[in-house]
Formats: C-alpha cells, structure tokens, sequence
C-alpha cells in the first residue's frame, strides 16, 4: 500500500480540524438562533399590538380605525374586538382559523392544522364605559421556515467551505513544504550521481543576518548544507590521501619485485628460499595491480581520467581479450573453458583501454569463482543503438546479501565465495568496471544465485564522434 505523504496528511488534518469547527459554530449559532428569531417574532407581534393603539380614537359617539390599522406591518395581522368578542375591524390571516378566547396581556401558540401561530391580546379602555381590544396574529411557521432557508443554505455552503478549506489548506502545506522537497531532491541526486558538491541552496550562507529572518526548515537546509560541504572536504582528502600514498607506494614495490627478480637469477639459492623469494614476488605483483587501480579510481574521482573514444570493432577485441584470458585459465591448469557467442563486425565509439579492461576484469572474475573444468560464456551483440556483452559463469554465485555491494571498492563477499576463489583480489575491479561503462554514458547490472553462478550484463550506447 503506498504511503500517504506528509503534505496530504496536514492537509487532510487542517480541513478536518476547520470542518469541525466550522460545524460546531454553526451548531452553536443556528441553536441560538432558532430561539432568538422566535424571541424575535413575539417581540415584534407585542410591539406591533402596542402601537396599533395610536390608530384608534373615539370622537362623537363613533369609534374611529386609522388605515395604518389595516396594513400587515412585520408580518402581523391586526384586528380590533368589543368586549363581547364581536369582530369590529382589521385582518385576519389566511389559514387562521379559530376564534380564541380573549387573554389580556399574554402571548399564545395556537396550533391550526399545520401551521402555528403567535396570538397576542390587549385592551384599550377609549373611554370610561366603553372598551376595546385589539389582538394581534402573526405566523410561527413562516419565521421557522425562513430559518430552515437560511440553514439548508448554510448545509449547501458547507461542502463548498470544505472544499475551498482543503483547496488553501493544501497549496499552504504544499508551500511550505517545499523546502523540504528540494532537500529531498537533493538528497536524491546526490545519491545517484555520489555528486557532494551539490547544495539544497534555500540560504544564502554569505548573508548571515537573512537567515535568522528564515524559519526551522531554512535552517535545517543551511546546516544540511553546511554538513555537505563538510563531507566534500572529508571526502576530498581521503581521496588526496589514497592517490598520494598510491604514488608514494608504487617505487618501494617495483623495487621489491625488482630485487626479487634478481634474487631468483642467483644459482647458489635452495628451492625454499627460491620458493619464498616467489611467494614475495607474487604478493608484491598483487600489491602493483591493487595500487594501480587505485590510481586509476583516484584520477576518476578527481576527473582526471579522460576518455579517448575511437570508431572499433568491438568483436574483434572481445575475441582478443577471450582468447588472452583463454591462456591464462590454461596456464592454471583448473579446466576452465571460455566459449562464446559474438557477433560479428559489431562497431561503437569507445575507449580502446577500457573497454579491454572492462571484459578482462568481468571474465578473469568469471574464471575466478567458476568450479575447476567449468565453462564461462562470453556474448555480445549489437541493436545499432546499444552494443550488449554478457559474461556468465557457473560457480559459486553471490549470496543475496551480497549482491547490492559487489559494486563498492574494496568489498568481498561471504566466506564460502572467497573460498571458491584460487587467486587473491583487492575487490577494486568491479568498482572500476562499473566506472569505466557509466563513463562511456552505459550500465551493468548483475544477476546471480548463490550456488549457481553469476550472469553480468554490460549495456554500451553506440555513440557518436
């Protein structure tokens, strides 16, 4: 299951968090509303009835009704009774049909079929002996109504709100997390190309008094980048130093095998001390190649290895390094047999030397790790884009552990695959394989199964002049 990210994890946070407390305001709002509006509506009705009683007048015998009486003022209906209840003037509302008792003073709910409604009732004494009441009728139902608007309103927005709160909520997140996408990119190049003198860049490390303005991710990347710089340098000097002592090396060790030489010639040495001189021999032999691809690697850190690309037949040298490592299997006397399966007149533009070295490392390793009277298989072919040589043995393999390091300098694998090898190795010729084919724009993969041998694929582009 792919993990959900960081940015969509705040942003799924942010608008849950804003939702719910978008929904409890308006919970909280919409519950004292409701009470407040019909609060509000009994308000108006008393209100209303209270000043309606500047409409009447009683002059000469005759009771006398002004026509604001009979407008519908804040939704409510007026109408004026004797005391006997008789209906004398003003409005009634459609729906309203019953004819409630008198209550002075006091407001009803009176429910009439679906619909409720607030009655008020108050007396106006016009004169000594003659007395009036007015009552005053408005709609329940409507005002509640007019809120349920608003509110289905309100539920229609709130989707909307939500969305939009999700909308800011992760361009704000994506914002400020940008930073840390760069630092991950970053990182991720640097990874792929071993590059340290690349940098995330966010501060400007020149312009100090900026970077206290920054927040905790601008300075994460500044030390982030501080400890880049660090490790450039680190990495800088240790290369210095291998290429130095490299250099340093190579005279004591052709002086021990130049001594050795001469010490072999004398006549006068028994076969032991004959064969100890040449034990020293080989192991200082082993020593000059290890610190020749030292060398090597060290000028290719520092870029000082360049490439001198020429229009070859690549079969021709395939075959010529087979047949060379052919020789040398033979000399050894374990039975190991080169076959191969090369195509012919197969060109590219390549570096003579490198290419030679990249089969000659692949195959003796082949050799190396392959059961005595065993056979190494040697293929190259060609699709005019990409030349693509393999080189498989049938020995011992590579453990699965294993097998992610085998490209790292100085790396054996387990006891068991270097007990199936009879020379000794530095462990530097897969790392300068894997150089030499990026370095011509190609790659090498490997696969391999403890026991059963190893297959190594070298993937090379044509090229160009």
């Amino acid at each position: 299951m792919k993990r959900i990210s960081l940015k969509f994890k705040l942003t799924l946070l942010y608008t849950f968090f804003m939702a719910l407390l978008t929904c409890a305001a308006l919970a909280i709002l919409f519950s004292l509303s409701s009470r407040e509006i019909l609060s509000s509506t009994q308000n108006k009705l008393e209100q209303r009835v209270q000043n309606s009683v500047d409409d009447l007048d009683y002059k000469d015998g005759e009771l006398q009704v002004d026509s604001d009486f009979y407008s519908v003022n804040r939704d409510v209906y007026l109408s004026l009774y004797d005391s006997d209840m008789y209906f004398l003037y003003g409005k009634v509302p459609y729906g309203f049909n019953q004819s409630p008792e008198i209550s002075d003073g006091e407001t009803r709910t009176i429910r009439d079929g679906n619909k409720e409604w607030y009655v008020y009732d108050m007396s106006f004494r016009l004169t000594s002996d003659y007395t009036v009441y007015v009552r005053g009728i408005t709609s329940v139902t409507e005002a509640e109504e007019s809120f349920t608007v608003t509110l289905r309103f309100a539920l229609i927005l709130l989707p909307l709100m939500v969305l939009a709160t999700a909308f800011i909520g992760y361009r704000f997140t994506r914002r400020t997390l940008l930073p840390v996408r760069r630092i991950t990119k970053t990182v991720q190049k640097i990874r792929s190309d071993a590059d340290l003198s690349r940098r995330i860049g966010l501060t400007d490390n020149t312009k100090p008094e900026e970077g206290k303005e920054r927040d905790e991710i601008y300075v994460l990347a500044g030390t982030f980048d501080d400890m880049l710089s660090e490790l450039e340098e680190v990495f800088d000097r240790e290369k210095q130093f291998t290429s130095d002592v490299s250099h340093e090396l190579r005279t004591p060790v052709s002086v021990i095998l130049a001594q050795c030489g001469a010490l072999l010639k004398d006549r006068s040495l028994t076969e032991e001390q004959k064969r100890q001189i040449e034990l020293i021999e080989r192991k200082a032999k082993g020593m000059s190649e290890m610190i020749s691809q030292l060398l090597f690697l060290s000028r290719a850190d520092q870029g000082r290895q360049p490439l001198s690309k020429e229009w070859l037949n690549l079969s021709e040298l395939t075959e010529m390094t087979v047949e060379e490592q052919q020789i040398l299997s033979d000399e050894d006397g374990r039975g190991i047999r080169i076959e191969t399966q090369i195509r012919p007149d197969i060109y590219a533009w390549v570096d003579e030397t490198f290419y030679i070295r990249i089969f000659t490392n692949l195959i003796s390793n082949a050799r190396r790790y392959s059961r005595d009277h065993g056979r190494v298989e040697v293929m190259l072919a060609s699709d005019k884009k990409e030349v693509t040589g393999v080189v498989q043995d049938y020995g011992t393999g590579i453990s699965e552990e294993a097998l992610p390091h085998i490209w790292e300098r100085f790396y054996r694998a387990d006891s068991s695959r270097a007990e199936g090898s009879r020379e000794g190795h530095s462990g530097l010729g897969l790392s300068m394989v894997k150089w030499m084919v990026e370095a011509h724009g190609g790659n090498v993969e490997v696969q391999s199964r403890e026991g059963e041998g190893s297959r190594f694929v070298v993937r090379i582009p044509v090229g160009s002049e």
